[in-house]
């Protein structure tokens, strides 16, 4: 029997009546309606004259093929769905599907190659978002679905003219010496026994014939399948052999001739039927924490997340307003409330869940900084996850900070937040400014899943700390070289600094170039915590047991 929590219940202090709420609803609504535009574009994937062309042979968009592999009425957890948004030169979604769904009751990783988008090519976005699913698989020790139809590398890398300047700036394409990876990390999955399952739809072409070559389990399809190293053009220029697509590398074939194919497929259902039969024979089983506590909705609406932050992010939010909306009963028991009160830090549970929650109410200060550093640890002392909810503006600086020992304290925060071992899923709600981003457990420090709000923003610093700064630096070089200040003219330049920086800022370009999971709608928090916790829980939960050296 599940324990109750019995954690104090938050109380509210939000003001839902208020205009500044008001506004700031309406405001998310509409960044909502944009983002779901977005995700209706990156459906249509290559146009909707590929998508007619296909069905007419039978096959279904990527996202259908997801759909019909998928348990009835199960979540589907997309990564990155907003890649190369803005880009100019690649359509958004980034020319693929990756996903958690759950398969005949198994969670499982689902990478999917879009062939109405330069025919499944491998794009920088393509092989970007494939590498981040298979750290996803086996971080958390979950099989690997692949749903493969590829016509191998992109040869055009992305050089389509616009006359448009590009909102995002995009990718840089890997030098063709480091994309063997992808197959290293297949293997190693195999390796490691977690399960990788390819299910060929269509003509898979150099790379995309060696993802069925790595995989533990292959699904072809008849009269649609194909795969070979070479298709028929690339081997009559080399060998002079003349060959049609079904001889050389039809799906007949390799299930009868090659071995290649484990499973014939009659057709693209069957192909799924046979993919669901497949997982539920894997024997899964997870070994990492189970819910513990009785589950039980907050008891405040999570709508009301929608007005919680503005868009500018300069009034004052109290983190607990968002914990009280996401938790089981809307509990939480505070870990020393009254030190280093810019840093909120307490245990709750989500989905029955347990958590720890480390949340910005400001920048952070010595003694939060250091607060923050001893519940990092304590957590790992109790195998517990984390939740990290950034609004944070960064460290504080100043003469009285650095006397405080303010590099020292911080250091300590990032130390401990480097050497965890527990589960971090860390959400950028409002700021992730500077070295606040690391403290708080930002992209790079190896997170099991990093989402967004509409409203992050993430830069080195605020747009206008930034402008002020260069401002400052070329008032003091100008004075150096004993020339004139043009006040009128540098205000000109701030003011064009603040605009640029507030654009490249905002989470949808850094959601654009991949440094996270995705942009989620904040009414969803609670479900995505509860779904992450689930993914993380197939791999065992240890807290670490070394760190490095405290400065103390």
């Amino acid at each position: 029997m599940k324990k109750e929590n019995i954690s104090p219940k938050i109380k509210t202090n939000l003001d839902t009546k208020s205009d500044q709420y008001r506004v700031n609803k309406e405001m998310m609504l509409e960044k909502l309606d944009f983002l779901d535009g977005l995700l209706d574009i990156a459906e249509i994937g290559g146009g909707m004259h590929h998508h007619d062309r296909l069905a007419k042979r039978g096959k279904m968009p990527v996202r259908e093929r997801v759909l019909n592999v998928l348990d009835q009425d199960s979540p589907f957890l997309e990564i990155q769905p907003f890649a190369a948004y803005g880009t100019n030169n690649y359509n958004v979604g980034g020319g693929c599907v990756s996903g958690v769904g759950i398969i005949s009751g198994v969670e499982c990783v689902i990478f999917a190659n879009d062939p109405t988008v330069k025919a499944g090519a491998m794009t920088v976005y393509v092989g970007a978002k494939w590498k981040r699913a298979l750290e996803i698989a086996r971080e958390n020790k979950i099989p690997f679905i692949s749903f493969v139809e590829s016509a191998g590398g992109d040869l055009s890398v992305g050089n389509n003219k616009s006359d448009t300047p590009p909102i995002a700036p995009s990718l840089q394409q890997d030098h063709f010496a480091s994309t063997g990876r992808f197959f290293y990390e297949m293997t190693e999955l195999s390796k490691l026994r977690i399960p990788v399952i390819s299910v060929v739809f269509g003509s898979s072409t150099a790379g995309g014939a060696y993802q069925p070559g790595m995989s533990d389990y292959n699904i072809f399809i008849k009269d649609q399948s194909k795969a070979f190293l070479a298709g028929p053009p690339l081997v009559k220029m080399a060998t002079g052999e003349e060959s049609d697509d079904e001889t050389l590398g039809g799906a007949q074939m390799h299930s009868e001739v090659s071995g290649l194919s484990d499973y014939l497929a009659d057709d693209e259902m069957d192909a799924l039927r046979i993919c669901r039969e497949v997982v539920s024979h894997l024997n899964w089983s997870k070994k990492g924490n189970k819910p513990s506590v009785k589950s039980v909705e907050p008891i405040y609406e999570q709508d009301e997340l929608l007005g919680i932050l503005s868009e500018d992010l300069k009034s004052a939010v109290d983190i607990k307003e968002i914990i009280a909306r996401f938790t089981d009963g809307s509990r939480f028991e505070e870990f020393k409330p009254l030190y280093g009160s810019s840093l909120v830090c307490g245990w709750a549970s989500v989905h029955g869940y347990q958590i720890g929650i480390i949340g910005n109410n400001g920048p952070i200060y010595p003694e939060s900084a250091e607060k923050g550093a001893s519940f990092i640890q304590l957590c790992n002392k109790r195998d517990i996850p984390l939740i990290f909810l950034h609004n944070v503006t960064g460290f504080l600086v100043g003469k009285d900070f650095e006397r405080q020992g303010i590099i020292k304290k911080g250091s300590q925060l990032i130390n401990a937040v480097s050497n965890s071992t527990v589960p971090h899923i860390t959400f950028i709600v409002g700021a992730s400014y500077g070295a606040g981003t690391y403290a708080m457990s930002g992209q790079a420090f190896n997170n099991r899943f990093t989402f967004l709000w509409p409203t992050a923003k993430i830069a080195v610093m605020g747009p206008e700390q930034m402008a002020g700064v260069m401002s400052i630096v070329r008032k003091a070089k100008a004075k150096r070289d004993g020339k004139k200040f043009d006040e009128k003219a540098d205000k000109q330049l701030r003011e064009m600094v603040v605009d640029f920086l507030e654009k490249l800022s905002h989470g949808l370009v850094a959601s654009s170039m991949l440094t996270d999971d995705g942009i989620i709608d904040p009414r969803d928090t609670r479900d995505v915590i509860g779904f992450c916790l689930s993914i993380v829980s197939n791999n065992v939960i240890k807290g670490a047991k070394e760190y490095g050296v405290f400065r103390l």
